[in-house]
């Protein structure tokens, strides 16, 4: 075999190599796809509609939030995080406060800031007590609703109320089970009967509130209804 012969059949195993190589690799990246195809979620997910979470499907806007809150200052928190959702939307992204679809939870240890303020009237001491929470202004128990004082830009809130954050299109949901948690402590509080303190509290829920089955079921079936979930504390 001469030099040219030799050269050629070098090039031919080169050749062959170099396919297999590509052969080799494909099967692979083959291989690749297929694993990370199965254990890809299979897609489609349509969760159940159930009539109690149906209004959470009814509210208007092109984007949606919920902002859930289990502790005194993180009920008082969202509204301040509300807020900013708001604010940004509307100088950074150019859009409208109408836009959003926005829900701001009161559950477990912030319930009472979903009643208004007769209710705090009544039971100032008790909530404050169940909340851990006083006027850092009188060291007293606050009589009326913290969160829809005006200028109270000391607490969490920076200033913004129930009722203002209302006009700018935020809804309010307010926890049942824990409802019927606060009547159960205000009942021992003050001796009353837990069953008609319960059915006092939920006839007098904050403005644009709605009393929901429980807040965590709220904030779950908030995200099937393709609103984004935001802890406040």
């Amino acid at each position: 075999m001469n030099e040219q012969d030799k050269a050629l059949q070098g090039r031919r195993r080169w050749l062959l190599g170099s396919l297999g190589a590509v052969a080799a690799g494909a099967a692979v990246v083959s291989a690749s796809s297929n694993a990370a195809q199965s254990s890809t979620p299979a897609t489609g997910f349509m969760p159940a509609r159930h009539t109690l979470d149906s209004w959470m499907g009814e509210m208007p806007g092109v984007h949606r939030a919920f902002l859930d809150s289990s502790t005194s200052n993180g009920g008082i928190t969202a509204l301040n995080y509300a807020h900013n959702i708001l604010l940004v939307h509307v100088d950074d992204y150019g859009g409208s406060e109408l836009d959003y679809a926005l829900v701001v939870c009161y559950r477990h240890q912030s319930t009472p800031l979903g009643f208004n303020d007769a209710m705090w009237a009544k039971y100032s001491a008790a909530f404050s007590a169940f909340m851990g929470l006083t006027d850092s202004r009188t060291e007293q128990a606050f009589m009326v609703n913290p969160l829809d004082i005006p200028g109270r830009s000391d607490l969490a809130s920076r200033g913004h109320t129930l009722s203002e954050m209302a006009g700018r299109g935020a809804r309010y949901a307010v926890c049942n089970r824990a409802t019927h948690s606060v009547s159960g402590f205000l009942a021992r509080s003050t001796g009353g009967n837990a069953d008609a303190i319960y059915e006092e509290l939920a006839a007098n829920l904050i403005e644009h509130a709605r009393m929901v089955p429980a807040g965590v079921m709220a904030a779950t079936r908030a995200q099937e209804y393709g609103y984004s979930f935001l802890y406040a504390g």
